[in-house]
């Protein structure tokens, strides 16, 4: 996780200090709209790469993906460290499955 904690180091950095030439400092600039389209973007690249079946393209949107979610954490003011916890506390759950709805339709 160090290089995640860098990584959003920077895109911190980038966001209280834009350096011109930036791409994350543009996408600041441009907004939540704009990132939210580079996330959106990015989830279609990882699910085409996962499709074409080759891992080295996986991991390449799988890391601009990570990297756009990070920018979009970094805006709405969620610390990495937040997601984390959220991480962990979902690590200690066992048998976790959600039960599906069951649902009537006749009624």
């Amino acid at each position: 996780m160090d290089t995640l904690n860098e990584l959003y180091k920077v895109i911190l950095s980038r966001k209280e200090n834009p350096a011109e030439g930036s791409y994350t400092a543009y996408l600041f600039d441009k907004g939540i709209d704009k990132i939210l389209k580079k996330v959106g973007e990015e989830c279609a690249e990882v699910i085409i790469a996962s499709k074409n079946n080759e891992n080295s393209e996986i991991l390449y949107e799988i890391a601009d993906l990570t990297y756009h979610l990070l920018v979009l954490m970094a805006e709405k003011g969620i610390a990495l460290t937040e997601l984390e916890d959220e991480l962990g506390e979902r690590a200690k759950k066992q048998g976790n499955l959600k039960e599906m709805k069951v649902t009537d339709k006749n009624t």
